[in-house]
C-alpha cells in the first residue's frame, strides 16, 4: 500500500472515545422484523411509538435497544459478541460499530490571529505576484467587512440581494440546544427537544448551538446590530443532542436526525463531529435514508488543520460520510481558514462546498445577546441557511437540492481538496424558474 502525500496524511490522533454500547445498521426491508431474542434482547424501544418521532434521552438509556426505524439503525447495549447474534437474524445486518462521543468543534483562539496573520501575508504574496503556483490568472478576491446592514458572511453568499427568505422551509440545527428566551427570536416558530440525557429542556447553556441557529435562521432585520442569519423565514427546529460542556454521542444525534426527518425538515445542520479519519457507518445509512426521505444532512469538515505549520487534517466523522455534504470553512477574502479540514482521497473523505467560517457574528445566550467566532461549525449553518433558500425558491429536496447547492457555488483559486465546489450562494430573483 501506498502511503498518501504528508499534504494529505491525517495526524495521529488518539482514537475517539466510546460509550459501550453499539451502533446496528439494517438492510433497508421495511418489511422483515429484527429477532432481537437472537441476541438475548428483550426490552426494546421504537422510534414510531413516540409523539412526534421524539424518542427522549431517558428511553435511550433504559432500553436495551432503540430503534430508530425511519433510519433503519438501532442502538444496543450489550456486547459486540451478543450483537453479533442478530447478524443471523431474518433482517440482514450491514454493519455494527461502537458508539462513538462527538464533541462542539472548536479552534484555538490564539493560533488563529497567527494563522489568520500568515494566511494572510501568503495571500498578498501570491496576488502580488511573488508566491507560488497561483500563475497568477485569478482575480483578487474581494474583501468582505461587517456592516450596519449586514455581516460579511450574509454578503458573500449574497443572502442579503436574494428575494427567498426560507418561508415554509424547516430547518434542524442539532447542537448545543438554543437560548429559548433570546429576543431575536420571539414570535418565530421555533420547535425545541433535548436528546441529552437528563437535561429536559433544550435551552443553550453552551452558546455554540446558539449561535448555529442564528447564522442560518436569524431575522431578516435584527433588533440590534446588523443582518447576520441567512434563512430568516425558515421554521426552526432545535435539537439539544450536546450537552451544556459541548459532547454527545451517537445515540442522541441519531435520535436528533430521525426527530428531524420524522417532522419534514428539509435541511438538518450538525456543526458536531469527532477526529475519526474513517467514515462512520450508522452516518452512511442515516445521510442515505435522510436524502431518500426529502432531508439534507449538511455538516462541519472540521478544524483539526494546522495550516501554518503544514497540516492540513482530514474530514472527520460525521461529515465523512458519502451522504452528508461536508463544508470547508473561509475567510473574508474567501481564501481557506487557517483550522480548515482538508478532503482525503477516500469516498466521503472529500470537502463538498465551502461558507464563512472566520470571525463570524451571531447570536449568543443572553445577556451578552451576540459573540464572534471561528470554525467548520460557523460555515456550517451558513450552507444550512442557503440550503433553506434554494428549497424555496426551487421546491427541490434530498438529493436534488444537494445538486442545486453544488452548482449554484462560486468557483475559488483556492484547491477544491480544501473547498470543494467553492462558496454556495444564494437564489437571486428568477431561480425558482431556472
Amino acid at each position: 500500500m501506498i502511503d498518501p502525500p504528508a499534504g494529505l496524511r491525517p495526524p495521529r490522533r488518539p482514537a475517539a472515545p466510546t460509550t459501550g454500547r453499539q451502533v446496528v445498521v439494517f438492510a433497508e426491508d421495511d418489511n422483515a422484523d429484527v429477532d432481537w431474542s437472537a441476541a438475548g434482547i428483550t426490552d426494546v424501544a421504537d422510534s414510531r411509538d413516540f409523539t412526534a418521532g421524539r424518542v427522549s434521552a431517558q428511553t435511550l438509556r433504559e432500553a436495551s435497544a432503540t430503534v430508530f426505524a425511519r433510519l433503519g439503525i438501532a442502538v444496543v447495549s450489550a456486547a459486540p459478541d451478543q450483537v453479533g447474534a442478530l447478524r443471523a437474524a431474518r433482517r440482514p445486518v450491514l454493519s455494527v460499530s461502537p458508539e462513538l462521543v462527538h464533541h462542539v468543534l472548536r479552534e484555538d483562539p490564539s493560533a488563529y490571529v497567527r494563522g489568520y496573520r500568515d494566511g494572510v501575508t501568503d495571500l498578498a504574496g501570491r496576488l502580488g505576484g511573488s508566491g507560488g503556483g497561483g500563475g497568477g490568472e485569478a482575480p483578487a478576491p474581494p474583501v468582505f467587512e461587517d456592516t450596519p446592514a449586514a455581516t460579511w458572511g450574509v454578503q458573500a453568499v449574497q443572502a442579503s440581494t436574494s428575494p427567498f427568505s426560507g418561508a415554509g422551509i424547516r430547518v434542524a440545527v442539532l447542537d448545543t440546544g438554543l437560548d429559548l428566551a433570546h429576543p431575536d427570536f420571539a414570535g418565530r416558530t421555533v420547535v425545541a427537544e433535548s436528546f441529552v440525557t437528563g437535561v429536559p429542556s433544550a435551552q443553550d447553556g453552551h452558546g455554540h448551538g446558539t449561535h448555529c441557529v442564528g447564522t442560518a435562521c436569524g431575522p431578516r432585520v435584527p433588533p440590534a446590530g446588523p443582518r447576520y442569519g441567512v434563512a430568516s423565514e425558515a421554521e426552526i427546529y432545535v435539537g439539544k443532542v450536546l450537552s451544556d460542556e459541548g459532547s454527545g454521542d451517537d445515540g442522541g444525534i441519531l435520535a436528533g436526525i430521525d426527530w428531524a426527518v420524522a417532522n419534514g425538515c428539509a435541511v438538518v445542520s450538525m456543526s458536531l463531529g469527532a477526529d475519526v479519519a474513517e467514515a462512520h457507518p450508522p452516518y452512511s445509512a442515516a445521510g442515505r435514508r435522510a436524502l431518500q426521505q426529502g432531508s439534507l444532512i449538511v455538516a462541519a469538515a472540521g478544524n483539526n488543520a494546522d495550516r501554518e505549520n503544514g497540516e492540513f487534517g482530514f474530514v472527520g466523522a460525521p461529515a465523512n460520510s458519502v451522504e452528508i455534504l461536508a463544508v470547508g470553512a473561509l475567510d473574508s477574502r474567501l481564501a481557506t481558514a487557517w483550522f480548515s479540514a482538508r478532503s482525503l482521497p477516500v469516498p466521503g473523505g472529500e470537502v463538498d462546498v465551502a461558507g464563512p467560517g472566520v470571525d463570524v457574528l451571531s447570536t449568543w445566550p443572553m445577556p451578552d445577546r451576540y459573540n464572534t467566532i471561528s470554525g467548520t461549525s460557523m460555515a456550517t449553518p451558513h450552507v444550512a441557511g442557503l440550503a433553506a433558500l434554494w428549497a424555496q425558491a426551487t421546491g427541490r429536496r434530498g438529493y436534488e437540492l444537494w445538486a442545486t447547492l453544488t452548482q449554484a457555488s462560486r468557483r475559488l483559486a483556492e484547491p477544491s481538496v480544501d473547498v470543494g465546489s467553492g462558496l454556495v450562494l444564494a437564489p437571486q430573483e428568477g431561480a425558482g424558474t431556472a
